[in-house]
Protein backbone atom coordinates (compact mmCIF):
# COMPACT_ATOMS: atom_id res chain seq x y z
CA UNK A 1 0.00 0.00 0.00
CA UNK A 2 1.16 3.54 -1.18
CA UNK A 3 1.94 5.75 1.25
CA UNK A 4 0.25 9.38 1.43
CA UNK A 5 3.04 11.07 1.33
CA UNK A 6 3.42 9.34 -2.10
CA UNK A 7 3.47 11.42 -5.15
CA UNK A 8 3.50 10.22 -8.86
CA UNK A 9 6.52 10.41 -10.96
CA UNK A 10 4.60 13.67 -12.75
CA UNK A 11 4.67 15.19 -9.36
CA UNK A 12 7.77 14.42 -8.06
CA UNK A 13 9.44 15.93 -10.88
CA UNK A 14 6.98 18.71 -10.25
CA UNK A 15 8.13 19.23 -6.84
CA UNK A 16 11.57 18.26 -7.50
CA UNK A 17 12.22 21.67 -9.93
CA UNK A 18 10.98 23.87 -7.23
CA UNK A 19 13.10 21.96 -4.30
CA UNK A 20 16.45 22.59 -6.19
CA UNK A 21 15.28 26.62 -7.29
CA UNK A 22 15.01 26.74 -3.25
CA UNK A 23 18.61 24.90 -2.39
CA UNK A 24 20.13 26.72 -5.24
CA UNK A 25 19.62 29.93 -2.99
CA UNK A 26 22.05 28.46 -0.57
CA UNK A 27 24.20 26.86 -2.39
CA UNK A 28 26.67 30.36 -2.08
CA UNK A 29 26.50 29.45 2.13
CA UNK A 30 27.95 25.84 1.09
CA UNK A 31 30.03 27.11 -1.73
CA UNK A 32 31.82 30.06 0.74
CA UNK A 33 33.26 27.73 3.46
CA UNK A 34 34.03 24.44 0.77
CA UNK A 35 34.61 26.01 -2.99
CA UNK A 36 35.73 22.94 -4.59
CA UNK A 37 33.20 20.15 -2.98
CA UNK A 38 31.19 20.20 -5.97
CA UNK A 39 28.34 17.96 -4.40
CA UNK A 40 25.90 19.93 -3.31
CA UNK A 41 25.58 21.51 -6.90
CA UNK A 42 25.79 18.30 -8.39
CA UNK A 43 22.79 17.05 -6.59
CA UNK A 44 20.84 20.14 -7.66
CA UNK A 45 22.15 19.56 -10.97
CA UNK A 46 20.72 15.88 -10.70
CA UNK A 47 17.52 17.35 -9.40
CA UNK A 48 16.60 19.38 -12.35
CA UNK A 49 17.61 16.89 -14.68
CA UNK A 50 15.01 14.55 -12.92
CA UNK A 51 12.89 16.99 -13.28
CA UNK A 52 13.24 17.21 -17.08
CA UNK A 53 12.98 13.41 -16.93
CA UNK A 54 16.30 12.96 -17.82
CA UNK A 55 16.92 10.39 -14.32
CA UNK A 56 14.43 7.93 -12.61
CA UNK A 57 13.22 8.05 -9.28
CA UNK A 58 14.76 4.66 -8.42
CA UNK A 59 18.48 5.93 -8.94
CA UNK A 60 18.03 9.51 -7.74
CA UNK A 61 16.90 7.50 -4.29
CA UNK A 62 19.63 5.22 -4.13
CA UNK A 63 22.12 8.62 -4.66
CA UNK A 64 19.85 10.76 -2.12
CA UNK A 65 22.72 10.90 0.49
CA UNK A 66 25.52 11.80 -1.95
CA UNK A 67 25.15 15.36 -0.97
CA UNK A 68 23.93 14.62 2.82
CA UNK A 69 27.58 13.52 3.39
CA UNK A 70 29.08 16.78 1.88
CA UNK A 71 27.35 18.15 5.51
CA UNK A 72 30.48 16.63 7.13
CA UNK A 73 32.62 18.96 5.26
CA UNK A 74 31.68 22.00 6.98
CA UNK A 75 31.22 23.58 10.46
CA UNK A 76 29.46 26.43 10.21
CA UNK A 77 25.51 25.50 10.90
CA UNK A 78 24.32 27.65 7.41
CA UNK A 79 26.50 25.92 5.40
CA UNK A 80 25.18 22.45 6.91
CA UNK A 81 22.01 23.63 6.11
CA UNK A 82 22.75 24.56 2.89
CA UNK A 83 24.42 21.35 1.96
CA UNK A 84 21.20 19.56 3.78
CA UNK A 85 19.08 21.64 0.94
CA UNK A 86 20.36 20.67 -1.79
CA UNK A 87 20.44 16.54 -0.42
CA UNK A 88 16.69 16.91 0.11
CA UNK A 89 16.21 18.32 -3.11
CA UNK A 90 18.01 15.28 -4.90
CA UNK A 91 15.63 13.19 -2.37
CA UNK A 92 13.10 13.34 -5.20
CA UNK A 93 10.00 13.77 -2.68
CA UNK A 94 11.77 15.94 -0.38
CA UNK A 95 10.83 19.39 -1.73
CA UNK A 96 9.30 20.51 1.90
CA UNK A 97 12.83 19.40 2.87
CA UNK A 98 14.68 21.35 1.16
CA UNK A 99 12.81 24.46 1.44
CA UNK A 100 13.24 24.23 5.08
CA UNK A 101 16.82 23.62 4.83
CA UNK A 102 17.15 26.27 2.52
CA UNK A 103 15.30 28.93 4.76
CA UNK A 104 17.22 27.58 7.97
CA UNK A 105 20.21 28.02 5.93
CA UNK A 106 19.10 31.74 4.91
CA UNK A 107 18.65 32.66 8.67
CA UNK A 108 21.66 31.08 10.15
CA UNK A 109 23.68 33.19 7.51
CA UNK A 110 22.32 36.40 8.34
CA UNK A 111 21.44 36.48 12.37
CA UNK A 112 21.47 40.45 12.11
CA UNK A 113 18.54 39.85 9.88
CA UNK A 114 15.55 38.12 12.09
CA UNK A 115 12.82 38.19 9.24
CA UNK A 116 15.49 36.40 6.44
CA UNK A 117 13.89 32.88 7.48
CA UNK A 118 10.10 34.32 6.42
CA UNK A 119 11.82 36.63 3.83
CA UNK A 120 13.16 33.02 1.88
CA UNK A 121 9.75 31.32 2.92
CA UNK A 122 7.68 34.20 0.82
CA UNK A 123 10.59 34.11 -2.17
CA UNK A 124 9.68 29.90 -1.89
CA UNK A 125 5.98 30.68 -1.94
CA UNK A 126 5.96 32.49 -4.56
CA UNK A 127 8.11 30.82 -6.72
CA UNK A 128 6.04 28.24 -7.22
CA UNK A 129 3.64 27.21 -9.99
CA UNK A 130 0.49 25.99 -9.41
CA UNK A 131 1.31 22.67 -10.48
CA UNK A 132 3.58 22.33 -7.70
CA UNK A 133 1.51 24.24 -5.06
CA UNK A 134 -1.21 20.77 -6.25
CA UNK A 135 1.57 18.81 -5.95
CA UNK A 136 2.47 19.44 -2.24
CA UNK A 137 -0.96 19.86 -0.98
CA UNK A 138 -1.23 16.26 -1.43
CA UNK A 139 0.95 15.52 1.30
CA UNK A 140 0.13 15.39 4.57
CA UNK A 141 0.39 17.71 7.08
CA UNK A 142 4.16 17.41 8.66
CA UNK A 143 4.49 14.98 11.67
CA UNK A 144 1.05 13.09 11.57
CA UNK A 145 1.67 10.25 9.41
CA UNK A 146 4.76 8.03 10.62
CA UNK A 147 5.49 7.03 7.07
CA UNK A 148 7.58 8.84 4.62
CA UNK A 149 9.70 12.44 5.08
CA UNK A 150 7.00 14.28 6.53
CA UNK A 151 6.81 11.64 9.72
CA UNK A 152 7.77 12.80 13.23
CA UNK A 153 11.22 12.75 12.05
CA UNK A 154 13.96 15.68 12.44
CA UNK A 155 11.38 17.72 9.86
CA UNK A 156 8.29 17.49 11.79
CA UNK A 157 10.42 19.44 14.65
CA UNK A 158 12.24 22.27 15.62
CA UNK A 159 12.70 25.21 13.23
CA UNK A 160 12.26 22.76 10.46
CA UNK A 161 8.67 21.55 11.44
CA UNK A 162 8.01 25.65 11.61
CA UNK A 163 9.09 25.91 8.24
CA UNK A 164 7.23 23.69 7.04
CA UNK A 165 4.09 24.03 9.06
CA UNK A 166 4.31 27.29 8.11
CA UNK A 167 4.53 26.59 4.23
CA UNK A 168 1.40 23.79 4.43
CA UNK A 169 -0.37 26.39 6.06
CA UNK A 170 -0.20 29.04 3.08
CA UNK A 171 -0.50 26.23 0.64
CA UNK A 172 -4.07 25.37 2.79
CA UNK A 173 -4.96 28.95 2.93
CA UNK A 174 -4.34 29.83 -0.87
CA UNK A 175 -6.75 26.60 -1.46
CA UNK A 176 -9.04 28.10 0.84
CA UNK A 177 -9.20 31.49 -0.68
CA UNK A 178 -9.37 30.11 -4.24
CA UNK A 179 -12.71 27.93 -3.31
CA UNK A 180 -14.25 30.68 -2.08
Amino acid sequence: MPSSQSLSESDRREVAAWAADCAERVLVVFEAEAPTDGRPRDAIARARAFARGELDTAGEIRRRFVAGRAAHAVSSPAAVAAARAAAQAAGVAHALGAAAYAAKAAGLAAPDRPEAVGDEISWQLGHMTDRTRSALRQLPPVGEDSAGPLGSGLLASGVLGSIIRELQAALRDASTRRAR
